[in-house]
């Protein structure tokens, strides 16, 4: 009967939003097919401060990029702003209005007065922390059309604020955890004088820790990376999000690689469309699950959906990336050439073969295929090695000073 009741209200109601965070076309042109709207920063006022491809000058050429494919295009100005970086709202808000965002996310009072001057939707950061629903309505008040929820509220609280305001609702599904209070942390701050807030996080909670006593002992713990917080998974739970009547669904990620951002935007993808079409299944959330293992993660947990995550929510005895799968660079483009469908290549680092799957990535470039010919003057190769330049069939177009990865 729950199941019946859950596939009529999806019958009934939309399917929600899928966001994806990107910092460049390489990312765009990863996840563009699956998901239903980008979020990107520029070069000022963000919170990924080596997010810097897209610049206030390229915002224009970008945003008409996200459009030509479909998508809703949304510029984070969600940093910290100080006195001295007050003077970038109005440069960053004119050129976000010029170049037609479809929202702007701020919680910094100085940006969304800007913005909805400038005649700009604006959303709501979870930097806000956002925890209630009159808080939820004052920003609505001010013009805000959607509010990103803070990543420490459980799905019974979301539910309660979404019932209370007229607000659309957004939360994360995927991605990084901070082990602050929705990414309001002080640590990189106060150990390497880099902020957090201000976009420029050193991620000191990712290193290994000890805990020495005054005795000279060194405490024992369940691992050495104590800080480290476990990557948000809410893959087997989209038809809870759902019915939770959340309008939009966030993937964080504006750092991690296209290859990452494919396949997190497709299998989200296939688990709300199997939703709306009924079709949801336990073997397909396992199959899910698989792939999203296989790209980057420091391991999985729900977060704060079902309650405080306690020790089972950090990734004691694992580094930056848990996942089992890694792809290494093993070369370089050299020249592309469109009427042969084909790229000089060198290899710098190690030989592939025919059939290897390899990603050739750039900062405008995305494309992942197989070895299919390799051709050394004129002769064909089963198998080119480290040092050799070599002729490589392509899929689609490539770039001089591409990367090519094996995966």
């Amino acid at each position: 009967m729950k199941v019946v009741t859950f596939f009529v209200f999806m019958r009934e109601n939309s399917k929600p939003e899928l966001v994806l965070g990107v910092r460049n076309l390489a990312g765009l042109e990863a996840c563009y097919r699956y998901a239903d709207a980008v979020y990107f920063s520029t070069d000022r006022l963000n919170l990924r401060a080596k997010a810097k491809e897209i610049t206030l000058e390229a915002l224009d050429y970008f945003v008409s990029e996200v459009k030509a494919r479909g998508l809703k295009a949304y510029l984070a100005v969600n940093s910290a702003v100080s006195e001295d970086r007050l003077g970038d709202v109005p440069d960053v808000v004119s050129a976000a209005a010029k170049a037609g965002v479809n929202a702007v996310i701020a919680w910094d009072p100085a940006v969304i007065l800007k913005a909805r001057k400038a005649g700009l939707r604006v959303h709501i950061s979870t930097q806000a922390n956002v925890t209630n629903h009159e808080a939820a309505e004052f920003y609505r008040t001010q013009g805000a059309e959607r509010i990103v929820l803070s990543r420490e509220l459980s799905l019974e609280e979301i539910k309660k604020i979404n019932q209370n305001t007229e607000v659309e609702i957004e939360t994360f599904v995927h991605g990084a955890m901070c082990m602050a209070v929705s990414g309001r942390c002080h640590l990189s701050a106060y150990t390497l004088g880099k902020s957090g807030n201000c976009g420029e996080c050193t991620q000191p909670c990712r290193w290994e820790w000890e805990l020495h006593g005054e005795n000279g002992i060194v405490a024992k713990s369940l691992g050495k990376y104590l800080l480290s917080a476990k990557d948000l998974c809410m893959i087997e739970h989209i038809p809870e999000l759902i019915e939770a009547g959340i309008n939009s669904f966030k993937v964080e990620g504006r750092l991690r690689d296209p290859g990452y951002l494919e396949i997190v935007s497709r299998c989200y993808r296939e688990a709300i469309d199997a939703c709306k079409e009924g079709n949801y299944t336990p073997e397909k959330v396992e199959a899910w699950k698989c792939q999203l293992a296989s790209v980057y993660n420091r391991g999985f947990s729900t977060g704060f959906y079902f309650g405080i995550p306690g020790l089972d929510g950090f990734s004691h005895e694992k580094d930056m990336n848990a996942s089992k799968n890694k792809r290494r660079v093993v070369g370089v483009i050299e020249n592309y050439y469109p009427k042969q469908q084909a790229a000089a290549v060198r290899l710098l680092e190690e030989g592939v073969a025919i059939g290897d799957e390899i990603i050739i990535e750039g900062s405008t470039t995305y494309l992942r295929q197989q070895v299919s010919s390799l051709k050394k003057q004129g002769k064909d190769l089963a198998r080119a090695e480290k040092g050799d330049e070599v002729g490589l069939a392509v899929d689609g177009i490539v770039r001089k000073n591409d990367l090519i990865f094996i995966l």
